[in-house]
Order: C-alpha cells, then structure tokens, then sequence
C-alpha cells in the first residue's frame, strides 16, 4: 500500500497553512501528499457536464489550485487530489487510518473561545487512531522572530506524562527531529503536591526529591531512542508547575510539539487538559499522538 499523509481542505486560510507544513513533511518523509475535500452533496463521478452547471465545481477548483500551488514549491512531490461524497469529520477519521499522519488547519482561540469544541478538527484530533497535526495559520508567528526564553527556537519539543509507556510519542518526536535536522526537547511537568507545602512555604527537600524521581524515569523513557537516534541532540527538562502551563510555555517558537492523547473508547470524543491546552494556546503546529 502507498504511504501517504493526508491533509484536509475546506477553502479556510487555516488549511491551506496546513496543506503547506503537510507538503514540507510528507517531502522530508518520501511519502505522498493527500488532498481531502469532503462534502455530503458532492455528485458521483463522472460529471460529463458543463462547469457552470457542475455542483462539484467547487471542490475541484479548491482541491486543483491546492495541488497546483504545491507542486510549484515541491516539484519532486507527488501530490494527489481527492474529492469524498460524505461528512468531513467521517471522512477525515477514515483518511486518518489510511494515512501515516493527518494534518488539519486549527483556528487560534481567544480564552473565551476555548471553552466550546464545536471545531472539526478538535472532533477527528479525539477518535483518529493515527497521529493528527494541527496547523494554525498565523502570519505573526511566520514573521516574528522565536521567544529566547524558551529554548524551543527550531526545536521540536514533546510534553511526557512518564505514567505508562510513551514510545509512540518519542518515536514520532524523534523521527521528526530527525528528519528536520533539529534538536529535540523532552518536557515534563508535574504540579507540587499538596504535602510537599509547610507553613514557612515549599519544603525544598520534598521538590527535590520529586524532581529526581521524575528525572530518573525521564532519562529512562529517553535511554532507548537516544541510542537509536544517534544524531538528534536531546535535551530534557522537569518542571514543577501545571503540565498543561508547561508544555504550552516550553513550545513557544517550536517548530512542532508533540503530545499524546489515550487511545481509549471512553476518551473516544473528547481531550485531556494538557492536550486541550496545547491545540488551543500552543502557536506552534501541534501533533497528538495516540497511544494506549
């Protein structure tokens, strides 16, 4: 079966950013680029009918301007269009599992905002069984120059619980970083708990102690792929604060950031804090990665 990344159409600023950062990586990853349009009232194939007169005009026109638009920047690209006769979010969850990754335009939320799920995106991000990329369209980021601060600056950072098996995310991270030629970041965060406070403040030999037994499993996660990805520079770094405040922080002027979601049939239509936190307030293209 030819390997393909697929990333969805609908005409918005958001996916053609997307259909963009899609080309880029499925050329660093050899692998073909998918056009996905989806709409219930698309008519079956043939049309022998003028085009004035062709209620799949549209599409077509939106997925032809696409491809032609890419194959100019990405001449060695082999891209393809493809029209479906059904529900984008049915059909994107199904290109999802035929394809290696998904990429998706996401529209930038104002806190207010963020509080209702109503996007697409945010629907196929929850169900896909494969990895889904969330690309913002945002001339600001494009254009400005990285937070230093951060340390992400042309790096890809990826956000570790360190509670049950995180291969899939660091193969992802890596593979990535990998074929970007960048550093990779290995965040973690994990809020103070409760009996690490005294009545002076914080008990520093609670947060270290904390601090060391997350480092230790973190290097542990970290042990395997860094012998495998000899030539990706790694850094790793625990934070005591919120885990959604930290991975947001620590992906700003990232390249890309990585964070999984369960792959569970109960989580089936919705995200986690951290992961919500990350599609709706990281300006950096995000991937979430599902795993069990």
């Amino acid at each position: 079966m030819e390997r393909v990344l697929t990333v969805g159409l609908d005409g918005s600023p958001e996916s053609l950013a997307a259909a963009h950062w899609a080309a880029d990586e499925a050329q660093r990853r050899k692998l073909t680029l998918r056009l996905l349009h989806a709409w219930p009232l698309l008519a079956p194939e043939p049309t022998a009918v003028p085009s004035e007169i062709d209620q799949n005009y549209w599409a077509k026109r939106l997925v032809h301007n696409a491809q032609t638009e890419l194959q100019a920047h990405h001449p060695g690209l082999t891209v393809v269009g493809n029209l479906v006769a059904d529900d984008a979010q049915d059909a994107l969850i199904r290109a999802a599992s035929e394809s290696e990754i998904l990429v998706l335009g996401s529209r930038g939320l104002t806190p207010v905002e963020s509080y209702f799920l109503g996007d697409i995106s945010m629907l196929v991000v929850a169900r896909a069984g494969r990895p889904v990329v969330l690309v913002r369209a945002d001339k600001k980021r494009a254009e400005g120059p990285s937070t230093p601060e951060s340390g992400a600056a042309d790096a890809v950072v990826v956000g570790l619980k360190l509670h049950g098996p995180c291969d899939d995310l660091l193969e992802f991270a890596f593979t990535t970083a990998a074929a970007r030629g960048v550093p990779l970041r290995a965040v973690h965060g994990r809020a103070i708990p409760i009996h690490a406070y005294a009545p002076w403040g914080v008990d520093h030999t609670v947060t270290q102690e904390i601090i060391q037994d997350a480092q230790k499993h973190l290097s542990q996660a970290l042990r395997a792929w860094r012998k495998k990805f000899p030539g990706v520079a790694v850094t790793d770094t625990i934070h005591l604060e919120s885990p959604a405040r930290v991975v947001v922080a620590s992906a700003e002027g990232a390249e890309l950031l990585v964070i999984g979601r369960r792959n569970h049939p109960a989580l089936a239509s919705r995200l986690g804090p951290v992961a919500q936190a990350a599609v709706h307030h990281a300006r950096c293209p995000v991937a979430v990665i599902p795993h069990d």
